[in-house]
């Protein structure tokens, strides 16, 4: 289930820059743009915070801390109504949509190595005893 969710999360950081490439190359119009990126936040919000509980369940403590800022910044963005793209602002925010972005999708590809990497140590602890 983690590797599931840390992959659903990579494609779907992958999936908002490659809107917001199209619309700064001119190919997709900034309502089809925002309208796209919108409709999964929300969707990426609540993935990240069940995988936070799963981890917290399951007992992953360095896991859940390392969560634990990006699911911060998650509710401190969808409290403040700033989680969305506005669509008559999107051009003048471009630069800094594809940081954020850029610096979410380097958080879950790190995310996704660590749990790739305790996935497979445990599977060898397990396997010498």
């Amino acid at each position: 289930m983690r590797g599931v969710t840390e992959t659903d999360k990579l494609a779907n950081g992958i999936f908002h820059l490659v809107c917001l490439a199209d619309l700064e190359f001119d190919y997709i119009n900034p309502y089809d743009s925002a309208s796209r990126i919108n409709s999964v936040v929300l969707p990426e919000f609540i993935v990240q915070g069940v995988l936070c509980v799963f981890y917290l369940l399951t007992g992953h403590w360095f896991m859940t801390l390392l969560c634990l800022p990006y699911l911060y910044y998650n509710f401190h963005l969808y409290s403040k109504r700033q989680h969305l793209v506005d669509v008559t602002e999107i051009f003048n925010l471009l630069n800094w949509e594809k940081k954020k972005r850029l610096f979410k999708l380097a958080y879950i590809v790190l995310n996704l190595f660590l749990t790739i990497f305790w996935m497979i140590y445990s599977a060898l602890d397990d396997y010498e005893d």
